[in-house]
């Protein structure tokens, strides 16, 4: 007898996890003795939590509280924090009561679909994008909708090519900065996008969670502009917190309640603990600015270098710390100029089939979040025996 599966059991892999296997085996093998692999495959800063954050949550474990559950929505005083973080960053005045805690962005990805859809909805966004979104959207039941992105588009949708869509979407998702690109709406771009989901009962969904990370290039809140909006932001990044999983919403009013529920059925909450560290990661500012320093140098050299390297097209690279390369005139599919390159030069790198099924094989991403000397390294490598000659 064949036992029915379900549709997430048909979601994709996520492939940059093959890579990572990849690396970490051959950094475990006797090739890598005396040449160390680069980790340029995923979006983790180099350095951990800062050190306020650290000295936080050993004052907390050494405390009396026991850090069990807490609000399905988190710690009021870590909602209070974020919503002053939206005053402090961006003017806006927003109460605390409309931030929800999370189990990192990945957690509030399912919450929001869940609460602002229905099964069969279409969800349109730019491609290339960020795997998960599709894979989530795929397994509860939600139809992503791909708008292949260009140069010309600055790789982000445009307020023309969602108002040509027939019908219009259910949805909008959008990531400024965007992974795999590091690409940036301008402000007035992002104002156009949200008050045209909203004029026209599109619910938009912000992907923010690379604020903070911006390089020349304004940043804004869809919250700004938009009451209907859903912002999704996480400590990861900026924060360097990846692994201490927790993110946030803001919700508009009408969903606080709705994502409550889900939360307290799905994940009862964020763990304590992150959740203690997160506030102190509000204190952390001035060493966070000087690893944003650290990335914009690393960012410089590897857009010096990779040209250089014979790869002449790359993304906007406006933010995030991604940079998203054509690779096309090697003649070699991204998946096997990935493998060269991790095996001759030792450089972890992500193909771009991850991000775009349809036009991947030609692209690969550059995470520049290591430590600086190792991109300095990478850089150096990569001229000297360009891969793909």
């Amino acid at each position: 007898m064949t036992l029915k599966t379900g549709a997430g059991a048909r979601v994709p892999p996520f492939l940059v996890m093959d890579v990572i296997s990849a690396a970490n085996a051959l950094a475990a093998s006797p090739a890598a003795a005396n040449r160390r692999v680069i980790r340029m495959e995923v979006g983790q800063p180099g350095q951990g939590a800062p050190e306020g954050v650290r000295h936080a949550v050993a004052a907390a474990m050494a405390g009396t509280d026991p850090l069990g559950y807490t609000e399905a929505l988190g710690l009021p005083g870590l909602r209070r924090r974020i919503a002053a973080h939206y005053a402090d960053w961006y003017g806006l005045d927003l109460p605390a009561a409309r931030v929800a805690v999370t189990a990192g962005a990945s957690g509030g990805f399912p919450l929001a679909f869940l609460a602002a859809f229905e099964p069969g909805d279409t969800i349109a966004l730019a491609a290339p994008c960020y795997p998960p979104y599709l894979n989530i959207m795929t397994a509860l039941g939600l139809r992503p909708l791909l708008l292949p992105a260009t140069e010309e588009t600055g790789f982000q949708p445009t307020v023309a090519m969602i108002a040509a869509l027939d019908p219009q979407p259910d949805g909008l998702l959008i990531a400024s900065p965007a992974n795999p690109t590091g690409a940036m709406l301008h402000p007035d771009e992002l104002a156009a996008l949200a008050r045209h989901c909203h004029a026209n009962g599109i619910r938009l969904i912000s992907d923010e969670i690379y604020h903070g990370l911006t390089y020349g290039k304004p940043a804004a809140t869809a919250a700004a502009f938009s009451p209907s909006a859903i912002v999704i932001n996480s400590f990861s990044k900026y924060f360097s917190m990846t692994g201490w999983r927790v993110g946030w919403m803001v919700l508009p009013e009408e969903l606080v309640r709705p994502v409550e529920c889900l939360a307290q059925n799905m994940f009862i909450c964020a763990p304590h603990v992150a959740q203690r560290a997160a506030e102190a990661a509000f204190d952390c500012h001035a060493e966070l600015s000087a690893r944003r320093d650290a990335y914009a140098r690393s960012r410089a050299l590897l857009l010096d270098a990779l040209p250089r390297a014979g790869m002449t097209k790359l993304s906007p690279a406006d933010g995030a710390f991604y940079i998203y390369a054509d690779i096309a005139a090697s003649g070699q599919d991204s998946a096997e100029f990935c493998r060269a390159m991790l095996h001759e030069l030792h450089i972890a790198a992500t193909p771009g089939h991850d991000f775009d099924t349809a036009r991947g094989g030609d692209f690969v991403r550059f995470s520049y979040c290591a430590d600086e000397a190792d991109i300095a390294e990478a850089a150096r490598r990569l001229t000297e025996s360009p891969p793909g000659r």
